[in-house]
């Protein structure tokens, strides 16, 4: 792991990374978003009465169009070959825990493609049932899991394991 912010070069500017050298390596990240709200707006989703349609199957395709587009949203990302896109949507207690999960063979991590997968998957939904419940909140968006690179497998401590290989 770094010991500085590889964004900035030696005079503090901001640069986009140079990973020419590093090795292709198989990566892949685990991220999610939690969205809360009303028990009766889940109810809805759930019962597939939304009058925009299927909220899940628009938050999904969301997600998966914004990970394959997060080097267009995230100034200093890498556009990566992605392998692999799977958005799932869990409904819980008057909330949807979305999990991303994207992955590469590539020089450099798929983090930021998992974040903003998860991250998009909620403000779709938001955006599908808003006209019925403004006060929704996206409540988190924080990376689970990664593996691949020199940085080798994390985990969040908090959280099971899930699909991840060990290196």
């Amino acid at each position: 792991m770094a010991d500085h912010l590889t964004h900035l070069d030696e005079h503090g500017s901001a640069h986009m990374v140079d990973v020419g050298a590093k090795a292709v390596t198989h990566r892949e990240a685990t991220a999610e978003a939690v969205i809360r709200m009303k028990p009766e707006t889940l109810a809805m989703i759930v019962e597939g009465r939304a009058p925009k349609g299927d909220v899940f199957a628009v938050a999904r395709i969301a997600g998966i169009q914004a990970a394959k587009r997060t080097a267009d949203l995230i100034p200093l990302c890498h556009p990566l070959p992605i392998t692999k896109v799977a958005v799932e949507l869990e409904p819980g207690d008057a909330e949807v825990r979305i999990i991303a999960t994207c992955a590469t063979d590539g020089k450099t991590g798929i983090e930021m493609e998992a974040l903003t997968a998860a991250a998009t998957a909620a403000l779709a939904l938001y955006d599908m049932c808003k006209a019925v419940d403004r006060g929704m909140e996206i409540a988190s968006v924080r990376l689970l899991e990664k593996s691949g690179g020199a940085s080798g497998t994390w985990r969040r401590d908090d959280r099971p394991r899930t699909t991840l290989k060990e290196d």
